[in-house]
C-alpha cells in the first residue's frame, strides 16, 4: 500500500477516535441492564401488570428481597398465581425498569423466604405508636426532622408555603422507585422556577425511612447530585418512631427485607394553611401535575 494511503487510514483512524476519552463507553453505551433473575410470585396486582415477587438476589446490583416488578405486557404475568415459582428478565434502563420472557418453573414450598431456604425473613421489631390515617382536608401534624447540614425542624416550619413531601432510601437501585420520586421532583422544581408568575412560597421535602444509614451527611452528599435548590428543597431523616408514624399516616409501608426496604410509594401536598390537599400513590404521576398542584396549594388561604 502506498505512503500516503495509510496516511489516509491513519488520519481517519484518528478522526474516528477523536473526543473519545480512553475507557469511555463506545456509541450506544447507556443501553439497559438486563438480568437473569429467579424468584417466587407473592402477589399479581389487579392491573395485571404488576407482579410482586420475592427473588434472589442480583448480583452487583440488588440483595435478595421482595419487590414489585412491572411487566410492560400483560400476557407475561397472565395464569400466575402467588406460590409459583418464576425465572424472568429483568430490564433496567435509566428511568425505569420492567419484566420480560417470564416463565413458570414450578411451585415454592411452603415458608420459602427470598434467599430459598425455610428459614424465619428476617422482622426489625421497632417502637411505633398509634396514628389514625390522614385523609384530605386534615391538618398536617408537626413533625420534628433533621435536614442535610444536621438542623432539626418541624413541619409546621412551611405554613405560608405549600409544601411536597415524598419518601425515598438512598441506596434504593430500582428507577422506578426512589430514582424516580427525585427525578421528578427536579422537574418539578425546575418547571416552576422558570414559569412566569409562578408563586414563590412553596417547599420541597424528600424524607427518607433508612434512618440508620441516611445521616445528614449521606444526605447532603445525595442531595447534591439531584440538581436540587438548597432553598427550595430539603432533604430530612428522624427519629424512626416518627418516621414509621407519618408514613402510617398515609398508608405507606417499608419493611426491611434483608439490609434493603420492600417499600411502596406516597407522595403528599399540603396546602399554605397547612391542610393535605394531594396524595400521589405510586409513581405513574408525571412532574407536570405535581407543579399544578404546587400553585394551586400556594395560594390556599
Amino acid at each position: 500500500m502506498k505512503k500516503w494511503l495509510w496516511q489516509f487510514v491513519a488520519l481517519m483512524l484518528a478522526l474516528t477516535a477523536c473526543g473519545k476519552k480512553e475507557g469511555e463507553p463506545a456509541k450506544g453505551a447507556g443501553a439497559p441492564q438486563e438480568f437473569f433473575v429467579r424468584g417466587v410470585v407473592r402477589e399479581v396486582k389487579p392491573d395485571g401488570r404488576t407482579a410482586v415477587i420475592q427473588h434472589e438476589a442480583i448480583p452487583n446490583y440488588m440483595e435478595a428481597m421482595t419487590m414489585p416488578f412491572r411487566a410492560k405486557d400483560p400476557k407475561e404475568l397472565a395464569g400466575l398465581k402467588p406460590g409459583d415459582e418464576v425465572h424472568f428478565r429483568f430490564v433496567v434502563a435509566e428511568l425505569e425498569s420492567w419484566i420480560d420472557r417470564v416463565t413458570k418453573t414450578g411451585r415454592a414450598a411452603t415458608g420459602t423466604n427470598s434467599a430459598g431456604t425455610n428459614a424465619p425473613p428476617r422482622r426489625d421489631f421497632r417502637a411505633v405508636r398509634d396514628v389514625e390515617p390522614l385523609k384530605l382536608g386534615d391538618a398536617m401534624p408537626n413533625y420534628p426532622l433533621t435536614n442535610q447540614i444536621g438542623r432539626a425542624f418541624g413541619l409546621h416550619e412551611f405554613k405560608g408555603r405549600a409544601l411536597v413531601f415524598t419518601f425515598i432510601f438512598t441506596r434504593c437501585p430500582v428507577p422506578d422507585f426512589c430514582p424516580r420520586m427525585s427525578n421528578h421532583f427536579a422537574e418539578a422544581q425546575r418547571q416552576l422556577l422558570a414559569a412566569p408568575g409562578a408563586p414563590a412560597n412553596w417547599h420541597f421535602l424528600s424524607i427518607t425511612f433508612d434512618v440508620d444509614r441516611d445521616t445528614p451527611e449521606v444526605l447532603k452528599s445525595y442531595a447534591e447530585r439531584q440538581s436540587h435548590d438548597p432553598a427550595r428543597w430539603t432533604f430530612a431523616t428522624g427519629a424512626l418512631i416518627e418516621i414509621d408514624a407519618l408514613t402510617e399516616q398515609f398508608g405507606l409501608a417499608f419493611p426491611r427485607d434483608g439490609t434493603v426496604f420492600n417499600h411502596n410509594l406516597r407522595t403528599v401536598v399540603v396546602d399554605a394553611v397547612g391542610r393535605v390537599q394531594r396524595v400521589f400513590v405510586g409513581n405513574e404521576w408525571k412532574p407536570a401535575e405535581l407543579v399544578s398542584e404546587m400553585i394551586k396549594a400556594a395560594q390556599a388561604k
